[in-house]
């Protein structure tokens, strides 16, 4: 403690000073003992030279004067300025009074105090900025998810419109053929039986009504089996296949087949009604659909 209060004005957190100061130091104590270690050949022969030498009481800082009772004062001293002299003093170093024991002991314990606010300060600091960084890890994490879920949608919607447009052209083909079969058989045998064989005339069906208006996208409410909604924009050259893998995906009323109507007008879609566009099947520029189970 006395050594504490002594040198309160020294308390610092500093690392120790490279190897090469360290041995300045441990050089500079060593010539300091050298000096006060007088060799046998200078060592008077009288008894009367000998009480003339006083006794060292002290080490002294010959750069800036302090006054030092142990080896280890002298190297916390030399490690914290940097002094590099150091001599034998027969001066006294002056105990503290309890008054300036106080003092110091209260500034000792000040310096602790504001070196831990420092070190708290610091450490909190750093967990805010800890924080910091996991938000936004986080956020990119959340947004990199949302653009991958979102991509894969995307391939679902196109992939099932492939496949869709496949099985359409499939079945086109196929009904060709039968047609084509049809009227080959027709043909043989009105050229059996003598009669010319007149080809059927084929009447197109009528198209049905295209919005006028410049819309790009359709706001349809899907209300599902369970009484809730879901809510979500589409492309008007979209399928009607998209809109039903969409609810698929994002259903809250459980799995299982199911149907899609509108009310006003009233329509139930068939099959070959999910290759149209939404525009097609006048579902622009909003609409509202309904989703039914299936009844076994």
């Amino acid at each position: 403690m006395e050594w504490l209060l002594a040198h309160g004005d020294e308390l610092e957190d500093s690392s120790l000073p490279p190897a090469k100061e360290n041995a300045q130091t441990v050089n500079t104590m060593d010539k300091v003992r050298d000096q006060s270690e007088p060799s046998q050949s200078s060592v008077p022969s009288t008894s009367s030279a000998t009480e003339a030498n006083e006794a060292a009481n002290s080490l002294k800082c010959e750069e800036c004067g302090k006054l030092f009772v142990t080896q280890l004062e002298v190297e916390v001293h030399a490690t914290k300025t940097g002094h590099s002299k150091f001599c034998e003093s027969t001066e006294q170093k002056k105990p503290l009074t309890e008054e300036e024991k106080k003092e110091q002991l209260r500034l000792v314990e000040m310096k602790i105090k504001e070196k831990k606010k420092e070190r708290e300060e610091r450490e909190k600091a750093e967990a805010l900025e800890r924080e910091k960084n996991r938000i936004k890890a986080g956020k990119e994490y959340v947004a990199i998810k949302k653009k991958l879920e979102d991509d894969e949608l995307k391939k679902a919607i196109e992939l099932r419109k492939r496949e869709k447009e496949e099985d359409r052209m499939a079945r086109q083909r196929i009904k060709e053929q039968i047609e084509a079969d049809k009227a080959a058989r027709r043909a043989k045998a009105a050229e059996a039986a003598g009669t010319p064989f007149v080809s059927p005339t084929v009447v197109s069906s009528p198209k049905p009504a295209v919005v006028s208006k410049d819309y790009t996208e359709t706001k349809l409410q899907i209300r599902l089996t369970n009484g809730q909604s879901l809510t979500q924009s589409f492309g008007i050259k979209e399928q009607l296949s998209a809109v039903r893998l969409y609810i698929q995906m994002n259903r809250t009323d459980g799995e299982g087949p199911f149907l899609l109507m509108t009310t006003f007008p009233k329509k139930v879609f068939q099959d070959e009604d999910f290759d149209k566009p939404l525009d097609v099947l006048g579902l622009v520029p909003s609409a509202v659909i309904t989703v039914s189970k299936v009844l076994n």
